[in-house]
Order: C-alpha cells, then sequence, then structure tokens
C-alpha cells in the first residue's frame, strides 16, 4: 500500500501542476519564455527518451516472457501504437479552437477595465477545462503504473507532465478570467482539469490492479510508452518551439535526455 500511496502522490502532484500554471498568470508580470521553452522541451527529451529506451523494452520483457519472444515482441508493437492511437483519438474530437496547447502568455491575462461577459470566450475556456482534464486522464493512467513498476521511471514521468501541465493551466485561466473578470473561477478550473490525472489514478488501482497479470502488465506498458511518445510529439515540442529563443527547446530536450539516461544507470 506504500507503493500505491506514493504512486498516487505523484500523480497527484503532476495533475496540480495545472493550477500553478493559473497561479502564474495571475501573480506573475510577464511570461519567461526561455524558460518555459528549455523546460518544455527538457520534458519532452525525459518522456521519448524514457518511453523508448526503458518502458518500450520492459514491456516487452513481460510479454515475451509471458507469450514467448516473436508473439509477445509482436504484441507490444501493437500495444505501443495502439497507445498513440487513443491518445490521436482524444486529440481528434476535441475542436480545434479548443485546444489546450495553444500558446497563451502570461501577459494575455491583463485585466479587463470590464469583463467581457462574452459567453463564446467563456465557453471556450470551459470546453479547454475539459479537454485538458480528458487528455490528463491517460497521463494520470500512466504515471501511476509506471511508478508502481518502477518508482525511478515514474518520478520522472511526473516531473515532465507537471512541467507541461503549467502552460496548460495558463490556457484555461486566460479566456474565463478574460469573460468573468473573476480570479476564483478561473483557478478552480483550472485546478479541477488537472485533478483528472489522480482520478485516472484512482481507475487504474481500481479496475486494472485487480487483474494485473504479466501480460496485462506489458500491455499497460506499451501502450504507456505510446501515449507518452504521442505527447511528446503532438504537444510539448511544438509548444516548445512557440516558445522558443535561440533554440532553446532543442537544448532542453537533449538535457532532458542526458538526465534520464545518468538517471537510469545510477538507479538501475
Amino acid at each position: 500500500m506504500n507503493d500505491v500511496l506514493f504512486a498516487f502522490l505523484l500523480t497527484l502532484f503532476a495533475g496540480l501542476a495545472t493550477g500553478v500554471g493559473s497561479l502564474l498568470a495571475f501573480f506573475a508580470k510577464t511570461t519567461n519564455t526561455k524558460f518555459l521553452s528549455f523546460a518544455l522541451g527538457l520534458s519532452a527529451g525525459v518522456m521519448i527518451y524514457v518511453s523508448m529506451i526503458e518502458i518500450f523494452f520492459k514491456a516487452k520483457d513481460s510479454l515475451t516472457s509471458s507469450m514467448g519472444a516473436t508473439q509477445g515482441y509482436w504484441v507490444t508493437i501493437l500495444a505501443f501504437f495502439a497507445g498513440m492511437l487513443l491518445i490521436g483519438i482524444i486529440d481528434k474530437f476535441i475542436p480545434k479552437y479548443t485546444n489546450p496547447h495553444e500558446v497563451k502568455k502570461v501577459e494575455d491575462m491583463e485585466k479587463p477595465k470590464n469583463p467581457v461577459n462574452d459567453p463564446a470566450l467563456l465557453k471556450m475556456g470551459m470546453f479547454t477545462a475539459l479537454a485538458i482534464a480528458i487528455h490528463n486522464f491517460p497521463e494520470g493512467i500512466a504515471t501511476f503504473v509506471s511508478t508502481l513498476q518502477d518508482p525511478s521511471i515514474g518520478i520522472a514521468i511526473a516531473v515532465a507532465v507537471a512541467i507541461h501541465n503549467i502552460p496548460e493551466g495558463i490556457a484555461v485561466s486566460v479566456p474565463i478570467y478574460y469573460a468573468t473578470g473573476d480570479k476564483k473561477k478561473a483557478f478552480k478550473l483550472s485546478f479541477l482539469s488537472g485533478l483528472a490525472e489522480p482520478v485516472g489514478a484512482i481507475v487504474a488501482f481500481l479496475i486494472l490492479m485487480p487483474f494485473l497479470t504479466e501480460t496485462l502488465f506489458g500491455i499497460i506498458f506499451a501502450m504507456v510508452a505510446g501515449i507518452m511518445v504521442f505527447i511528446s510529439l503532438d504537444e510539448l515540442l511544438p509548444a516548445a518551439k512557440k516558445y522558443d529563443e535561440a533554440h532553446l527547446s532543442i537544448y532542453g530536450v537533449m538535457t532532458g535526455m542526458a538526465v534520464m539516461a545518468v538517471s537510469l544507470v545510477l538507479l538501475a
């Protein structure tokens, strides 16, 4: 139960970073684009490296030991791309104008002299919060399951997910605050959207854990790798490039990969 509690707390930490993004939007004067570009690149580097080098092969080892070398490898590959397909389908059904990964800055949080009271703007903020919650749900499962299998991997994924949740918190807060002038409402919706990650952890614990054989674990872990790679390529890297200055995003990617590589060796 201590391992389960630790995995849940890590997932909660990652989810609550959306609230941190919202608070930054309220209290910071300007967006530190250099920091965000580097941090988002670092997050992508961590996710890509740990998914392709560590998680994929841990899944393969589990599946080949339970299903045989050839069949196990094929199932690993299929589950990996199934994870990509799952998160891709989620993205497909989120309207473009509510895309939670549309870059917004703290500067957009200027308090209007009079709240706009624009229902369309408020609706956009609400849908953005919902879209982020939908995205965060599988991320919560991924963080939780990864931590149970290997805490060092779980910590890396939780930190990477937390970093990429910060600008999402800004994306929720800006339109809601501009439409209503209400900081509490903007923060509350941003905070609630992040809670989808610990909800994903609870679902993983209640539904998946009782049936977690080595085969099922391998399939879930391979899907986690696919989800993480998709998030990195579709969300983190494009956002990092939008904030980018002087190739900081690619330096972040390389740093993230190097840190993850060294960590895996030291913690092996």
